[in-house]
């Protein structure tokens, strides 16, 4: 048998090394590298291939029309898929523990098996007995559910091979294990290898494969980057373990729109969906209190409408605080650089406080005009009617720019009843005025006259 030797792999992007360095030459991580035992393969290598020897197929006689989506049976989930699930797809599900990863794929796994549609649900974390009180905590669904408690790869594909299903869950990529890779689950090359392995059996044999993969602590899946590469869609899901709602993202999705969200709410009998998330984020706003604003933004394809807040009080210490909570800290730095330059306000003597209520983590550019919006009014102790929406993108010139698909935003600001809209001066060309007042605003000066 050959003997292995030691290489170093970057945790981050997978590059090898023979030995450690400091710093990754691909990705530019530092003190991503670990050591592993790589065994090479006896009788020279094998071949990779995922499907049968076949000749270049011309893009014009390739037809799309058989592509039908399945769907899961839960709306907000079927929206960030792009419509449902495609067949021979591979979807990567990452979040924080206990966030619902492994909730949300066993409601959809009971949903799809009680519309009759074969699904199987391996876990390597877990024993069928804990997985059978969760499936009860759910809800009673008809229709029957295989399970297999499994991490060594071949055992895995064989099954798969031998009963052929339309679906596959696999919980956790971090616990699955192959034989001929000397290092432990949840490495770099078991993980890279058992990726790669479900992902022929996805488009070799046409099953659908959502894998669950684990997160650092930084919030990005555990494992190297390339598993990312590898995969159709990521899905990452969102939100405090602790509070009530969830939100699943797309950040990669060959399949559909990027971007997009989907809202839910953790309850007693699972993750329920949210179907208005704009309703939901604005519950509980405080009524003519001063430095909160109510932006609207697009995340994906939806308009999302939140409460933007901040508190501006003179500081006790020589160096003035800034906290921004759900938005990044250093556009909060600039937008703040922007108003004590073109605005003549002095804030290097205040502290400032930012928040996103409800949670939500957003750096989409129409939110600048709504910060700078709540700090002006927090600052002068001056509360903005309630039934006033701002959103655009500020310049450091104090300019107020155009954003996307403003005719949505407007659209859902008159749905939720809101009489006044602020928005970019360039966005008033072709939106409809009836039921709120548009009001185009050049600059900051501009704000300033609207808000005081």
């Amino acid at each position: 048998m050959a003997k292995g030797k030691a290489v170093f792999f970057c945790q981050s992007c997978g590059f090898e090394s023979a030995k450690w360095m400091g710093q990754c030459p691909g990705c530019r991580e530092w003190n991503t590298f670990v050591e592993e035992v790589v065994t090479p393969m006896s009788g020279g290598r094998k071949k990779t291939g995922i499907g049968k020897k076949e000749e270049p197929t011309l893009l014009s006689k390739v037809s799309s029309e058989d592509s039908v989506r399945m769907r899961t049976g839960i709306d907000e989930f079927d929206r960030v898929l792009g419509g449902g699930i495609v067949s021979g797809s591979m979807v990567l599900v990452g979040g924080d523990p206990g966030i619902g990863k492994s909730t949300l794929l066993l409601q959809m796994c009971l949903l799809l098996a009680s519309e009759n549609h074969k699904v199987l649900y391996i876990s390597g974390e877990e024993s069928l007995q804990q997985i059978k009180i969760r499936a009860d905590r759910l809800g009673n669904f008809s229709g029957d559910l295989l399970m297999l408690c499994e991490t060594d790869l071949e055992v895995i594909q064989e099954v798969i091979e031998r009963i052929r299903p339309e679906l596959v869950v696999i919980d956790s990529i971090q616990t699955m294990c192959k034989s001929d890779v000397s290092s432990a689950p949840g490495s770099v090359s078991q993980v890279r290898e058992s990726t790669g392995v479900f992902m022929r059996i996805a488009k070799t044999l046409g099953v659908t494969v959502f894998i669950v993969g684990h997160v650092t602590k930084e919030g990005v899946v555990a494992g190297p980057r390339v598993l990312e590469h590898m995969v159709d869609t990521v899905l990452y899901f969102e939100g405090e373990r602790h509070a009530a709602y969830r939100i699943l993202r797309s950040v990669k999705n060959r399949f559909g729109s990027t971007n997009e969200i989907g809202v839910f709410e953790m309850g007693q009998t699972g993750l329920k969906e949210v179907l208005n998330p704009s309703q939901y984020l604005l519950d509980g706003r405080p009524k003519g209190a001063s430095g909160s604003i109510v932006a609207c933004l697009m995340e994906g394809t939806r308009p999302v409408m939140v409460e933007v807040q901040a508190l501006v009080c003179r500081t006790n210490f020589n160096m003035a605080r800034r906290t921004a909570a759900g938005m990044d800290y250093n556009r909060v730095n600039l937008l703040m650089a922007v108003i004590e330059k073109r605005l003549g306000m002095t804030l290097s003597n205040w502290d400032a406080y930012v928040n996103i209520a409800g949670g939500m983590k957003l750096n989409a550019p129409a939110l600048d005009l709504a910060v700078v919006a709540a700090i002006i009014s927090s600052y002068k102790d001056i509360p903005v009617d309630e039934k006033t929406v701002v959103f655009g993108e500020v310049g450091l010139s104090g300019e107020v720019r155009g954003v996307s698909m403003a005719a949505q935003c407007v659209q859902e600001a008159k749905k939720l009843g809101f009489s006044r809209c602020i928005l970019p001066k360039v966005n008033l060309k072709g939106l409809d005025t009836k039921g709120i007042e548009l009001v185009g605003i050049e600059d900051l000066q501009g704000l300033m006259r609207q808000l005081l």
